[in-house]
């Protein structure tokens, strides 16, 4: 079957979007509209170079993520094809009478792990191996006995034994004074972000994130109409100095300082109190993301930015890194003078999350388990961790070089600049690896060239 060639319009060089995302989005719009169905052959690596007339790493890049998002499927010599899992959703979409405009953040940007088991070395899961089943079931049955207290509607802004807990718990590990009021229960990292999109984002508000990021948050805000203006990350975390340079008015700015995802550095002390200072004086918000921060293997930890002023800093935490990215359950500490807005946003747009997870989750948190089972955690992953390095650097030598993290639950393996990293993670996939290219990550600046990896 011939390849499709995708409309091959000029790219918009101009713009703070890489190429490779824009072509990325194109192949999204394509599929979602029709133009391209299942089974469909996409034009080859060097081929679509050609047509666009680009370089071939920055297809590959586009490529990459595709493939990993579970759009495309490669076939070998057959080539790579639209994935056929696709189906129902191009179906949908061809019968159409009037094309709707395509939204990445409403289709979710299918995630090919929920249709197969995990990959080794796949990003964003904890070692589910390590999760209490059995206690996890008799603390589930104990709820499940309650029927009644789970049949009726969630509250949209959480379980408010749960909210008691988590404040409790921030207060005694991060330091973090909030009432539990002041905590919103949402369906995962996309919900909280999405909750602070409808209550204060306007589109076109300028939001620094960090450059590499972790790719949802740019596409969700890329969604909700955000100015993304990408600021680099050194060995200190975002460079602040250039954030206020290029958008020293921005609304909001994203980061992620426990442990910079996917450089997997921190944010230094100098750094975070520039970022503060800089957010108080023009008024705008730091939306502090601490999704693995629980994972410190040495004392050196810098406090929260929400417990070094919490008047502008919205803190996002989640359960999927320390239990299970199943529960889908993450929560959003917001500052007391917004909770009037919050709340109404919460009750429009946020259905609630569903009430007999977050029951066992309070349960779990209440008797102890909790604080049990992250210990456990820590020590087992600061094992793993030395494993992995010690057993790939047995097998690729001085190829690959770590920058070993305080903390977090990945890696990332630094390549040499002539490497190339998108092309390993392809041939990584074809034999069963789910590893991730740096590269790929990265929105304008040079980033350099790794492989991110779990650690577990």
């Amino acid at each position: 079957m011939k390849a499709t060639i995708v409309q091959p319009n000029t790219l918009q060089r101009d713009t703070s979007s890489p190429l490779y995302r824009q072509i990325y989005q194109r192949f999204i719009q394509a599929i979602t509209q029709g133009s391209l169905q299942p089974e469909q052959r996409v034009p080859s690596i060097r081929e679509l170079s050609n047509e666009l007339q680009v370089s071939r790493s920055t297809v590959e890049s586009a490529y990459t993520l595709l493939l990993s998002e579970g759009y495309l499927e490669a076939r070998g010599q057959a080539g790579t094809v639209v994935s056929p899992r696709l189906a129902d959703m191009a179906l949908q979409s061809s019968k159409s009478l009037v094309p709707s405009p395509v939204n990445v953040a409403d289709l979710s940007l299918f995630d090919s792990a929920s249709a197969t088991d995990p990959l080794p070395y796949q990003l964003g899961l904890p070692a589910l191996d390590l999760f209490p089943r059995k206690l996890w079931n008799t603390l589930t049955v104990r709820q499940l006995r309650l029927q009644s207290r789970h049949m009726s509607y969630p509250q949209p802004t959480g379980y408010l034994p749960l909210r008691e807990a988590i404040a409790a718990y921030l207060q005694l590990s991060r330091g973090i004074h909030c009432s539990p009021q002041q905590v919103f229960i949402t369906a995962g990292y996309r919900g909280a972000l999405s909750l602070i999109g409808h209550t204060l984002l306007q589109s076109g508000d300028q939001v620094w994130l960090e450059d590499p990021c972790f790719p949802p948050s740019y596409h969700l805000l890329t969604q909700m109409g955000a100015e993304i203006v990408p600021i680099p990350v050194d060995q200190h975390g975002m460079n602040i100095a250039i954030g206020k340079m290029h958008a020293p008015n921005a609304r909001f700015a994203l980061v992620t300082p426990a442990h910079q995802s996917p450089l997997g550095v921190t944010l230094s002390m100098t750094r975070r109190q520039e970022l503060l200072t800089w957010a108080e004086q023009s008024h705008s918000f730091i939306i502090e993301d601490d999704y693995d921060s629980e994972f410190l293997y040495d004392d050196r930890r810098q406090p929260a930015l929400a417990s070094l002023t919490p008047n502008n800093v919205l803190y996002i935490g989640t359960f999927s890194k320390v239990l299970t990215p199943a529960l889908r359950l993450a929560y959003l500490v917001v500052p007391h003078h917004l909770l009037a807005p919050f709340m109404a946003a919460c009750h429009a747009w946020h259905d609630g999350c569903p009430l007999l997870q977050q029951s066992v989750v309070t349960n779990f948190m209440q008797e102890g388990h909790f604080s049990r089972h992250l210990r456990k955690m820590r020590t087992a992953y600061a094992q793993r961790r030395q494993m992995v390095i010690e057993s790939l650097n047995q097998v690729f030598d001085t190829h690959l070089q770590f920058d070993t993290p305080v903390g977090g639950l990945h890696l990332l393996a630094k390549l040499n600049q002539h490497e190339d990293d998108v092309a390993l993670v392809q041939h990584a996939r074809k034999h069963g690896f789910g590893i991730a290219a740096l590269s790929s990550r990265g929105l304008g600046t040079g980033c350099g060239k790794g492989l991110l990896l779990l650690q577990s």
